[in-house]
């Protein structure tokens, strides 16, 4: 079990005192909050969160500002304050101390996240989806999966993320996990259709998970990649969730054939009346043996999607992220164990949920082990893949950038079904590639001197004018 320094428990509880403070005075004692934090980051590892959060906090008319206050009315108070303490204090403070240790020692990529598949069967078929060829043949035991997070904890990993297949499939390990690890967050890609009362009740007791519920659009477009029927089984999950007054989300996968829906502010909207307090955007990826190509979204339907979201956290009161196009904001690729990595449902260890290839698993490597392990090692070496961030991925942004870290690592399809070459696979994403590589390009030349400017405004260090503020 990982220990506590006298240090980190320090931190933890002057941490939570304050987080205490802040259920009935958030106006008050966020900025006291903050201050915390800006004493506690000696090493300036956390200055640009830090910056932005400030801006925020200290602009009314923010609409981050409005969502984060309106986590006091929405939000169940235990849950919210349970949210913040295992994102701020462990998460965040100890756990990103230790993250810097952890990587500095062992001359690794080490995650802040780990995303993880409890099991590979699922109660969907849905269109484009390798786990629907799965079936129930893989899993990863309860003792497994506590295994990993325990090992994470040890390295400063305390955000855990399940995917699958359809990870509440596994609600009673879930939950149990959640018990035995409370210092940690834990969020789950789910279709949604397995979100019961009972399920929802449970949520409320641990306070430390949160799904990330599965949505293509309004009904149509959801429930014709889906099954009939899916979208209102969604539906009810949210009102289930918002009626405990939980946190919850949506993720979204864009293609060429909803993109028009999910980059339209009346969706947009739609998500925030249901009560989503954040909306996780991935692009299509045609990963596995006979995936369809045309689903791929075209280089103006991306370029789409980056211009909306970034419109959106100006207008809009909800946390929105895009898996590809936010590689501007942390340089580029965050797989390999750089920010996260990916153990599918039969212990093996991959750099990416949507890259199929490893050398190593649980059952024979430690997590320290997998992320020293040639194919990690490939990918810390050649992060980032492309100076424009824009261009993040080694698959879908860099032609043939992926097939070079496969056939140099040694490494192996882990695809159940029908194991897939990786030069076959780069070669799906060829015209998807060179295509983005134009939008790109021009993106990024004409956001350059905007984007380095409000990166870098106010990153200095504010301690000095903050010492009377926190008593030092």
């Amino acid at each position: 079990m990982a220990k506590r320094t006298v240090k980190e428990q320090l931190q933890a509880f002057g941490l939570s005192k304050l987080l205490g403070m802040i259920r009935t005075e958030p106006d008050k004692n966020l900025m006291k909050l903050l201050e915390w934090v800006d004493r506690l980051d000696m090493g300036d590892t956390l200055l640009s969160q830090r910056t932005v959060i400030r801006n925020i906090l200290e602009d009314e008319s923010n609409p981050w500002n409005q969502f984060i206050k309106e986590m006091w009315s929405s939000v169940d108070d235990d849950v919210r304050v349970t949210f913040f303490e295992n994102f701020i204090v462990y998460a965040g403070v100890i756990g990103n101390a230790r993250l810097v240790k952890s990587r500095e020692e062992h001359g690794c990529n080490v995650p802040w996240a780990i995303l993880m598949d409890p099991t590979s069967a699922c109660n969907l078929g849905c269109t484009g989806c390798w786990a629907a060829e799965y079936g129930d043949q893989m899993s990863m035991s309860f003792e497994e999966l506590d295994s990993i997070i325990e090992q994470g904890k040890e390295l400063g990993t305390y955000m855990y993320i399940y995917s699958g297949g359809e990870p509440l499939v596994r609600k009673k390990d879930i939950i149990r996990l959640c018990e035995k690890h409370s210092e940690c967050m834990f969020l789950a890609f789910t279709n949604g259709t397995l979100i019961d009362e009972a399920f929802a009740d449970e949520m409320l007791r641990v306070k430390n998970f949160a799904p990330a519920i599965s949505i293509e659009g309004f009904e149509e477009a959801t429930d014709a990649r889906r099954g009939a029927g899916t979208y209102q089984k969604v539906i009810r999950a949210m009102e289930i969730l918002r009626e405990r007054k939980l946190i919850y989300g949506a993720s979204l996968c864009y293609t060429s054939e909803n993109t028009d829906v999910i980059a339209s502010d009346a969706f947009m909207d739609h998500l925030i009346e249901l009560g989503n307090k954040f909306a996780w955007y991935f692009t299509y990826m045609p990963v596995g043996v006979g995936s369809p190509t045309e689903l791929i979204a075209t280089a103006p339907q991306r370029e789409q999607m980056y211009t909306k979201i970034r419109e959106w956290r100006e207008t809009k009161p909800i946390f929105t992220m895009d898996f590809w196009n936010d590689g501007e904001y942390v340089q580029g690729c965050i797989a390999g164990g750089r920010i996260y990595m990916h153990i599918n449902a039969g212990g093996d260890y991959e750099p990416c949920a949507f890259i199929h290839y490893s050398d190593s698993n649980i059952r024979e490597n430690t997590l320290l082990q997998a992320l020293q392990s040639p194919l990690f090692m490939a990918y810390m070496e050649g992060q980032p893949f492309n100076e424009n961030h824009l261009r993040p991925c080694p698959l879908l942004d860099n032609q043939g950038a992926l097939a070079d870290l496969v056939h140099k690592s040694g490494a192996h399809s882990t695809d159940l079904t029908a194991p897939e070459n990786v030069d076959d696979l780069c070669a799906k994403c060829k015209q998807a590639a060179d295509n983005w590589q134009i939008a790109a390009d021009r993106l990024w030349k004409d956001n350059e001197a905007k984007r380095w400017k409000k990166m870098n405004q106010g990153a200095q260090p504010v301690r000095e004018k903050q010492k009377t503020s926190v008593g030092r």
